[in-house]
């Protein structure tokens, strides 16, 4: 696929969808403002196309003054998520800020979860493939097991898209992960090692 084309069914799609969900931001923001001290929107730096780095959007889904880094399994029982938190994940509503990233141009649609820029130097050559792209809202990890994957499995998920992008394979991609937010499948990681931490607010998922 072009980038033209990808870029214009980006806009196409996140700027009606900014006006149409503007109401539900509102009630989510009033939400979160209520039942937890601290801003709505969570703001964090991740890798972008090329691993330029972006200013990523989402829900705060965390108590203010928790340890974002802090030593957690990434599960619904996770202390440090408020009520609201924990609700807006298991819907998925905590990404839906991330529009505005696509709309900007610093994510797409469909494409590799974008990661922390830290995180690149972790990765192998091919690993390092999955940065040809742009992040996106969901992508080809997302709908083949999400948290049920390795970190090691979802990078290679993510090449895999790169390497086989087209704009029908985005359709699929796209009403995979609307029929799986609906059934709340692989939301939290079953697969981790000891050593392991979730990232806080802004662990992809």
């Amino acid at each position: 696929m072009s980038n033209l084309i990808k870029r214009v069914f980006d806009i196409c799609i996140s700027l009606p969808a900014v006006v149409i969900l503007s109401p539900v931001f509102a009630v989510i923001i009033t939400a979160i403002k209520v039942s937890s001290k601290g801003p709505a929107i969570f703001k964090q730096q991740r890798a972008g196309k090329d691993g330029k780095p972006f200013v990523f959007y989402k829900f705060r889904t965390m108590k203010l003054g928790v340890d974002p880094f802090g030593a957690s399994p990434k599960s619904g029982e996770d202390p440090r998520l408020t009520k609201v938190g924990k609700w807006l994940r298991e819907y998925s509503l905590d990404e839906l800020p991330q529009l505005f990233n696509v709309f900007k141009g610093d994510m797409s649609i469909v494409g590799p979860r974008p990661l922390y820029v830290s995180q690149m130097t972790e990765w192998n050559e091919r690993q390092k493939k999955r940065l040809l792209a742009k992040p996106g809202l969901t992508g080809l990890a997302q709908i083949s097991g999400r948290g049920e994957l390795t970190r090691e499995e979802k990078l290679e998920l993510d090449v895999k898209y790169v390497e086989t992008a087209s704009f029908l394979a985005d359709i699929k991609i796209i009403l995979a992960t609307i029929a799986q937010v609906f059934r709340r499948k692989s939301i939290y990681e079953k697969k981790y090692s000891e050593t392991e931490y979730t990232r806080g607010e802004g662990e992809p998922k």
